[in-house]
């Protein structure tokens, strides 16, 4: 039996399918068979070869990445085989797979935060990840229990990326409003986890009136277009001096700049948001807003264990998803560069 792969063959341009032999699960390693493994726009910078610094710099993306390599990470399916140190009774059960892996043995992995292990080993970045019909992963511990949660809906990016950041304010005194900009895949799902973890109403803003719309068929109570004019003086009245809470989904430029204009003074603004750019923030806007700005990626597997117990509560509402052909990986690749996909694309096999 041979591993079929999507693979990067090149920098900047389009995947082809590659054949390996199947690798031999050793100590503790466990062999899954793919049965879904969702589309993420970081996938789009790591095909690129770079991340947006903005005023035309980039931060190279290539530098430790040896060719062929297969991206995805947000991984769903059945284990096929296990190492000798791994448990047995595992073979043949379904289950999401945690990509976020670190080292094992530095400082931020041994605090439980492997999400920033500098000498990590995440599937789909660092190692071949699930855009393919097998994938070896690094330990039995990194594998989680989805049922009956749907096996379209795997959560361990989009989901922990939005569950994350909006933990990130849950523990405010402050708790009037939130604001969600950007709604991609990360934004959709963020929506869906605001709804089970706050009380107050959920706004949201993004360019697009497809999008916009189908955020309020799923719960958001006002969507906003942030290239409306004179939009920033409306929902400053509207909202009686802003958002407390703030997450963008999106993070560029205008996008900061909107969360910015947009939170109350002491309100908190969390950016997970890759798309990239520049952003420039004058410092006595920033005290004398007395905002809080926090950078967030990913999370760690005791927070995937509390995304999962939360979606397997029932407590998570389904997001817009469409199921594809593994085979079709690049053309869903170009469709979401291109910016005409709603919700999130899982790649099938």
């Amino acid at each position: 039996m041979d591993v079929r792969r999507q693979s990067l063959v090149k920098f900047d341009a389009p995947l082809c399918e590659t054949v390996v032999d199947t690798p031999k699960p050793q100590g503790a390693e466990v062999l899954v068979r793919i049965e879904r493994c969702g589309l993420c726009h970081s996938d789009l910078h790591i095909q690129d070869g770079y991340a947006d610094l903005g005023g035309g710099k980039r931060l190279d993306t290539t530098r430790g990445m040896t060719l062929p390599f297969t991206l995805g990470h947000e991984i769903a399916g059945v284990v096929d085989e296990v190492g000798p140190d791994a448990p047995k009774d595992i073979i043949g059960k379904k289950k999401a797979v945690f990509p976020w892996i670190g080292c094992g043995k530095c400082r931020d992995c041994l605090a439980g935060d492997e999400n920033l292990c500098a000498r990590n080993r995440f599937l789909g970045v660092s190692i071949d990840g699930g855009f393919a019909t097998h994938v070896l992963v690094p330990d039995a511990k990194y594998l989680l229990d989805y049922d009956p949660v749907p096996v379209d809906t795997t959560l361990m990016c989009s989901g922990i990326t939005a569950y994350g950041a909006l933990k990130r304010l849950v523990d405010r005194s402050r708790q009037r409003n939130l604001l969600l900009i950007g709604l991609g895949g990360v934004g959709m799902m963020g929506l869906s986890l605001a709804q089970a973890m706050f009380k107050q109403p959920i706004t949201v803003a993004d360019l697009n009136p497809a999008a916009r719309e189908s955020a309020l068929k799923n719960g958001a109570a006002v969507a906003y277009d942030p290239s409306e004019p004179d939009v920033i003086k409306r929902i400053l009245k509207e909202t009686d001096g802003g958002f407390d809470g703030v997450v963008d989904f999106a993070g560029n430029d205008k996008s900061m700049g909107f969360a910015v204009s947009t939170v109350a003074r002491g309100g908190k603004i969390v950016v997970s948001g890759l798309m990239g750019g520049n952003f420039s923030l004058p410092m006595v806007q920033w005290i004398y807003k007395r905002m809080t700005i926090e950078g967030f990626m990913t999370g760690t597997l005791e927070e995937a264990k509390e995304l999962m117990a939360l979606a397997r509560a029932g407590k998570v509402k389904p997001t817009p998803m469409q199921e594809r052909p593994m085979g079709e990986t690049q053309k869903w690749i170009d469709e979401l560069r291109a910016g005409h996909v709603v919700g999130r694309i899982m790649l099938t096999n």
